[in-house]
């Protein structure tokens, strides 16, 4: 019964299209794993096999800081249950493009622009390559997402959906799906990423599965403080079959994690279900054009927009006034 229960949860939360392959055997893949799989489709190919891939409106993007208009209505994000356990454990899995972390929904965001709640129902990570050898502080980036060109050397999604929906199928079929980025560079040891970090060696091969002691997600993330600076914008599922009208959230602060705990990602995992097939490593989708979409910006530590630095003013006013007096 452990198994069903387990197959029921992949049903409801993992993404569609997880690496499925055609009646004449293509599957969808990354550039990094065509030299052992010549015949799977790389990420310029992937509209051949699934066509969302190919329409306007494609994650991730470039984010030019000088080009993006600030929403002064979005406001900070409210975390529910973020901040504690959920009461279940974690499912880790190698899903044979990354390693994919399922959650129970208990945890929560609200406002940050959204309408309504939307439940966490799972997380994932990409990555780059090995660097190392040519700079001891270095890796091969391999966030998806880049601003103003600059990539860093991983990227967490957090994947969210409106509450009311079971799944995220159905979520995706309503537009009701939103993730939460965050970028991840070469830095100090992060403590509170070791107990994930040295899950990876027991799910070696593409689907490995393993239960985990659950932890805090807001312990995986930046402080609550370094989260109200996000951009914004419409995009689609980084993976096939590339849904659109995903609202992104790509938060400023990157989270630090030690070279040696990135190391850990393309060294323990591998694309297929032996040895003999290629590690996991540059597990990333390119830059898709950004076509005419807006991205906004939230911040506040930014000016006030001038209407209300106008409304300021009779303030400002009276306390000189009083001041004088």
């Amino acid at each position: 019964m452990v198994w069903l229960r387990s197959l029921v949860f992949l049903s409801l939360y993992s993404f569609p299209a997880s690496g499925e392959a055609k009646e004449d055997g293509a599957h969808w893949c990354y550039l990094s794993q065509k030299c052992q799989e010549p015949h799977c489709k790389e990420p310029r190919q992937w509209d051949e096999l699934y066509g969302e891939c190919g329409k306007d409106g494609q994650s991730p993007i470039n984010i030019v800081t000088n080009k993006v208009e600030y929403d002064w209505d979005l406001l900070p994000f409210r975390f529910e249950k973020y901040n504690v356990k959920q009461s279940t454990n974690w499912s880790i899995i190698n899903n044979g493009h990354t390693v994919q972390v399922n959650l129970d929904g208990s945890a929560k965001i609200e406002s940050g622009g959204l309408s309504g709640k939307y439940k966490a129902v799972q997380f994932h990570f990409h990555w780059g390559n090995d660097d190392s050898q040519k700079s001891s502080r270095r890796v091969s980036p391999g966030s998806e997402h880049s601003i103003d060109g600059e990539r860093y050397a991983m990227e967490l999604h957090i994947v969210h959906i409106k509450e009311k929906y079971a799944t995220l199928s159905d979520a995706l079929a309503e537009n009701g799906v939103a993730v939460l980025g965050f970028f991840i560079q070469v830095g100090k040891h992060n403590e509170h990423y070791a107990p994930l970090i040295s899950e990876l060696r027991e799910i070696p091969f593409k689907g490995s599965e393993k239960p985990m002691q659950p932890l805090r997600l807001d312990s995986l993330l930046p402080k609550t403080d370094d989260l109200a600076s996000f951009y914004r914008y419409t995009g689609s599922l980084t993976t096939p079959g590339c849904n659109q009208n995903v609202i992104w959230t790509l938060f400023e602060k990157p989270i630090d994690l030690q070279l040696e705990q990135i190391q850990e990602f393309w060294m323990q995992l591998y694309f297929g279900a032996t040895k003999n097939d290629s590690w996991i490593v540059d597990n990333f989708r390119p830059i898709q054009p950004v076509g005419g979409r807006v991205i906004y910006k939230s911040d506040s530590n930014s000016l006030l927009p001038p209407t209300k630095a106008l409304l300021l003013i009779p303030t400002a006013a009276y306390l000189a006034l009083s001041l004088v007096q």
